[in-house]
């Protein structure tokens, strides 16, 4: 039987960048936490599930406003992301990207699926 292994990449961020204690920062200072911890969350998971297909599924900027929309109450009590994992975003993308690894990034799944 095919194995398929989902990664919800945004709560994978963000457990990984609040996860690490310590800032890792690249020599001219930019955090690097996030895209370290991420990446060892997949590769933990890829080698336990042996996936024969893979995606990262990343939310949009507009699936937050959706939400919202549909309930005052979504992440209310919840502060914005930090710059520091906010410019990580994209770049875990490009690491993807060049990994051959799919990731996916769509605004309302309703209208998608």
């Amino acid at each position: 039987m095919k194995k398929i292994l989902l990664i919800d990449g945004n709560s994978i961020m963000n457990r990984a960048f609040y996860g690490i204690s310590a800032p890792m920062t690249t020599d001219d200072g930019k955090q690097t936490n996030a895209l370290y911890g991420f990446l060892a969350i997949m590769f933990k998971n890829m080698e336990e599930v042996n996936p024969d297909y893979m995606l990262v599924a990343f939310d949009s900027k507009t699936a937050a406003n959706v939400r919202k929309q549909q309930y005052a109450g979504y992440k209310a009590s919840r502060h914005g992301m930090p710059e520091e994992l906010a410019y990580q975003m994209p770049e875990i993308k490009e690491i993807l990207d060049a990994m051959n690894i799919k990731h996916l990034e769509l605004p309302d799944l309703r209208n998608n699926c």
